[in-house]
């Protein structure tokens, strides 16, 4: 099994950048990055291959978001730039041990974090 942790959330203002960092006991392939706001389903914010050399990232957040990997490190991350209100959410690591390109659907990963809380002010 494949155990992820995240960190680096927390109570911020909009326009501020924090990032992200996940770590993986094991693994991986594709590593996604989703998140839940309250209310709402949970939903795609960017994914990545285990090379790192493409990505996929949600319309919310292309261009103010970054994700990486460093496999040597076994840790990918999200750089979250302009931080929005509406980006206020539990972000959510997710990873597949078997497929190489990121999927939008989070049935496709079968690894979680427990998540970490990103507050942002309006």
């Amino acid at each position: 099994q494949v155990q992820l942790v995240e960190s680096g959330g927390g109570l911020v203002q909009a326009g501020d950048s924090v990032s992200l960092s996940c770590v993986a006991s094991g693994r991986t392939y594709a590593m996604a990055w989703f998140r839940q706001a309250p209310g709402k389903e949970r939903e795609f914010v960017v994914g990545i291959t285990w090379s790192g050399g493409s990505t996929e990232y949600a319309d919310s957040v292309k261009g103010r978001f970054t994700i990486s990997r460093d496999n040597s490190k076994n840790t990918v991350y999200l750089q979250m730039n302009s931080l929005k209100f509406e980006d206020t959410a539990i972000y959510y690591c997710a990873a597949s041990p078997s497929i190489y390109y990121p999927s939008t659907r989070e049935q496709t990963y079968a690894y979680w974090g427990q998540g970490t809380q990103v507050t942002v002010t309006s």
